[in-house]
């Protein structure tokens, strides 16, 4: 059991504070509730640029990593399709700085040609690196548009090409930090040794005067459901032939959520799952498989990915595929199996909840899903999953006509 405390400011500011007397470190986490489902479609990957920017100076604090790192402290950050997160670890006693620091970048960005202009650039070269320059880096590029024909995660978080954040302009980029980073659009969260009135006046003499402004309502289009199957081959000198099978399912607040993290594990564990038994170990088809989900907040993808071995097609490989899917939808696992599961689960989320940084950023999520409490219940929503419940999922979601594929086939292969 995670406890803590929960106050909001007359900004709209929400504040999660989390005390742990056992460690001499502390924990400040902003997660801001944009990301880059809230892009236009002639202007994505804003969100990520963001991610740069906001390190990139403030308005009172020309340089974000020296206080920091002058305080004995760390910061990073990382951008998804849903939310955009901030954290900083440093020792307990310089807290302030931290606090300091957030509040001014929430405040209001330096916003200079030059910031952005030398940010732009790193970005286009992150896009480069890990996209482009990649054998498989561009893979999701090519794969959420597969699945996604309406909903904006359509487009990967960093951005749908490298045009639109060279063509971004200041205005632009000044928009979408007044739309988005405010208090009312941000959960702060606290874990370390303080006491609640500490935190409240902390936070009050640091986020209190931010001016408050009211929060966009969201109003995404859904994506509708697939009743056909779909599949694009791009051909490429690499090393083996990828392969993505991507199944619609649903919200990462929908109880087939966790269903489906379960039946990933299931599925996709190395050594000992189906797949990794049947197709990689006897039929030798796979140098690796394994399958995960992506947890969106609106409708998600359960996902089945690897590489084939040379001289192995994609035929071979379906073959071996559909008939182990279509098992595990007609037929439960054993109670055994899925007691195991649950197990494994339990020993993974207990070892992550002991970091301080774990629990800040799951306290902050978890309350943008509907409430930090989340945090606490999870264990009973896994518990509560039978071997029936299981097979039920797979019977509506491992279907051919629910499946986009994507095959990044090797030349090699294709001669």
């Amino acid at each position: 059991m995670i406890k803590f405390e929960r106050f909001t400011l007359p900004n709209g500011l929400r504040v999660i504070f989390h005390q742990e007397p056992s460690s001499p470190m502390a924990v400040v986490n902003v997660l801001y509730d944009v990301g880059a489902r809230d892009e236009s479609p002639e202007r994505t990957g804003f969100a990520h640029l963001f991610e740069h920017l906001m390190f990139g100076g403030s308005k009172h604090i020309p340089d974000f990593d020296a206080p920091l790192q002058a305080a004995g402290g760390q910061s990073n950050a990382f951008t998804s399709n849903d939310i955009t997160n901030y954290y900083n670890i440093l020792p307990a006693q310089n807290i302030d700085t931290a606090l300091w620091l957030e509040s001014d970048r929430m405040l209001s960005l330096a916003f200079t040609d030059k910031s952005l202009e030398v940010q732009r650039q790193v970005v286009i070269e992150e896009f480069k690196q890990r996209y482009l320059n990649q054998p498989y880096g561009d893979a999701w590029l090519y794969l959420r548009p597969l699945v996604y024909k309406k909903h904006p995660y359509q487009w990967a978080t960093i951005g749908k090409n490298i045009k639109q954040i060279q063509e971004a302009s200041m205005a632009e980029v000044k928009g979408f930090f007044q739309q988005h980073y405010h208090p009312a659009n941000a959960i702060l969260c606290i874990v370390g040794n303080f006491d609640l009135a500490t935190i409240q006046q902390k936070v009050t003499h640091y986020f209190g005067d931010i001016p408050a402004q009211e929060k966009k309502v969201r109003a995404l289009v859904a994506e509708p459901k697939q009743h056909q199957f779909r599949t694009k081959t791009i051909r490429r000198k690499v090393p083996a032939t990828a392969f993505y099978y991507a199944f619609q399912m649903g919200k990462r607040t929908d109880k087939e959520f966790y269903q489906a993290d379960l039946l990933s594990d299931y599925l996709g564990n190395e050594k000992t799952s189906p797949l990794y038994i049947d197709i990689k170990k006897k039929k030798k088809l796979c140098a690796e498989i394994t399958a995960y989900i992506t947890a969106s907040f609106d409708e998600g993808l359960f996902v089945i990915s690897g590489k084939l071995q040379p001289g192995k097609t994609i035929e071979q490989l379906e073959e071996a595929l559909w008939p182990i899917l279509e098992k595990t939808a007609h037929k439960a696992i054993s109670k055994s199996a899925l007691n195991e599961l649950k197990l494994k689960l339990r020993t993974s989320r207990a070892f992550q909840d002991q970091g301080l940084l774990n629990r800040a950023m799951n306290l902050a999520y978890f309350e943008l899903l509907g409430s930090a409490d989340l945090i606490n219940k999870e264990a009973q929503h896994y518990n509560q999953i039978s071997t029936s419940a299981l097979q039920a999922f797979a019977s509506q979601t491992f279907r051919k006509s629910n499946c986009s594929r994507l095959i990044i086939q090797s030349q090699q292969d294709a001669q």
